[in-house]
């Protein structure tokens, strides 16, 4: 079996300007994820999926490979993962002949992870014939069960119940929900290839713990918070192999 991990980059960034390669902990966000791909013991290859040169450099400089650039037509805001999912896997069939088994969807924007979980995944996704793919999330805190909607004459309606006393019981009451989260994703490429979709209708869930993904300013600054006072053994990996940027 081949396992490739692919971190998809894209150069424009409208929330967070360059946010892929802004400095965390004096080093570049997307580092923290090549970290994470290179101490998983299942993940064979780290590949950079990007249209931006500076990125691939940065990448290349922390031990991923880049052996292909992004189209632009794959690069744009509203580009659906399938599209560079797909366009990495035809260059690997093209180029090399072959694609791997696997792709581990590591996105830069969730830099802290444990590559032991990481490795978990990997393995109950091979470890299952049903599977179509495999999606991480983590429990959601408050149930959206509570939640209700305003109607047009500006009426509360719950989601699922017009009852709004419904509502009021405990969250012990309401079936757990979870949040998808950028954590670990793990596509079977054969799948991708006869079906045209990277998911399917059999994802196996995948419970992470709750992480920070990066979407503004105040998430860098609660990383940098959290790593200051945690620290992190990604960061740690990066400070014994790499000098830092500025």
């Amino acid at each position: 079996m081949k396992i490739y991990g692919i971190i998809p980059a894209r150069g424009g960034s409208k929330g967070v300007p360059n946010k892929n390669i802004r400095l965390l902990g004096g080093y570049p966000l997307i580092a923290y994820s090549i970290a994470a791909g290179k101490l998983a013991s299942k993940i064979d290859r780290i590949i950079i999926s990007t249209d931006s040169e500076q990125i691939a450099e940065i990448s290349r400089r922390f031990g991923a490979e880049v052996p292909f650039m992004r189209p632009a037509e794959f690069a744009q805001d509203r580009s659906p993962d399938r599209d560079f999912v797909v366009h990495a896997i035809k260059w690997f069939e093209e180029k090399e002949a072959s694609a791997p088994d696997y792709l581990v969807h590591l996105r830069p924007t969730t830099p802290l992870r444990d590559p032991l979980l990481m490795d978990k995944a990997i393995e109950n996704m091979m470890e299952s014939t049903k599977a179509t793919s495999l999606r991480s999330a983590h429990p959601c805190s408050e149930s959206p069960f509570k939640w209700f909607l305003l109607k047009e004459d500006g009426f509360c309606t719950g989601i699922n119940t017009d009852d709004m006393d419904l509502l009021n019981q405990p969250r012990q009451m309401f079936p757990t929900v979870y949040i998808p989260d950028g954590y670990v994703d793990v596509l079977k490429t054969e799948f991708i290839r006869e079906s045209n979709t990277i998911h399917g209708k059999h994802v196996l869930g995948f419970i992470s713990p709750f992480c920070r993904e990066v979407d503004s300013l105040e998430d860098f600054e609660a990383l940098e918070f959290q790593i200051k006072k945690h620290g992190s053994p990604l960061l740690d990996f990066l400070k014994n192999n790499f000098s830092p940027m500025e």
